[in-house]
């Protein structure tokens, strides 16, 4: 499980409790509990909307970091890096 994150939010998921579900309730490898259940996404929303969504936990995030980011600089850094995400890629 080692360096998996959430292919919609980008969220390190370290502990089975972190993964989402699929349909038939077994673990989904690909996305975090937060982003999908069931089999399904649990918000519709636009990869612009999702990387609002995560800067609400910025503060969470700065707590452990080494190097700490401004809103406008996390912003930024996930402008360029969600779109590598499964959810948010397009071909």
């Amino acid at each position: 499980m080692e360096g998996m994150v959430c292919q919609s939010c980008g969220m390190p998921m370290r502990a089975a409790e972190e993964f989402g579900t699929n349909a038939d309730n077994s673990q989904n490898q690909e996305y975090c509990t937060y982003c999908y259940k069931g089999g399904a996404f649990t918000n519709d929303v636009t990869m612009d909307e999702m990387i609002e969504i995560n800067l609400k936990y910025l503060d969470v995030y700065n707590k452990d970091a080494e190097v700490k980011v401004t809103e406008g600089e996390a912003r930024e850094q996930m402008k360029q890096y969600f779109p590598t995400l499964k959810r948010w890629y397009k071909n």
